[in-house]
């Protein structure tokens, strides 16, 4: 049973990750192929903005290279909490994340200059998504 935890940790810690990334991504994306009709000069920083949440899925890579090692017999039922926990950490931030730089986004491309606020607001959900791997690695 505990093997069988330890997996479906695993699985969610990556595939959360690798999920709310694709919808960051796409939300900020539809954004820019908007932004893109309206203010082509403005692509640059689309194309950041857009790229962003696609962090989060990494972060869901790099814990689940770190935990792939552990001893699933041992530690399934830490490896499931930790990947449930970390896994929706880093959907909703990814999601959340896409949100914000969609907005930044349609704020570019209507002519003002929010490209380093949008930035900055953007690293806010990030910083619990960077909270959740350093927890995910000290366990």
């Amino acid at each position: 049973m505990n093997l069988i935890l330890g997996y479906i940790g695993l699985a969610a810690m990556l595939g959360l990750a690798f999920i709310g990334s694709s919808f960051g991504t796409t939300i900020a994306g539809n954004a820019a192929e908007g932004a893109l009709k309206k203010n082509p000069e403005g692509s640059t920083n689309y194309m950041i903005l857009s790229a962003m949440p696609a962090s989060q899925g990494l972060y869901g890579f790099v814990a689940f290279l770190i935990w792939l090692g552990k001893d699933f017999a041992a530690d399934g039922v830490t490896l499931f909490a930790i990947g449930i926990a970390t896994g929706i950490v880093f959907c909703i931030s990814a999601i959340r994340q896409g949100q914000v730089c969609a907005n930044g986004i349609l704020g570019i491309s209507q002519g003002h200059n929010v490209f380093t606020n949008t930035l900055i607001y953007a690293a806010l959900p990030e910083f619990y998504a960077i909270l959740s791997l350093i927890a995910a690695l000290m366990v």
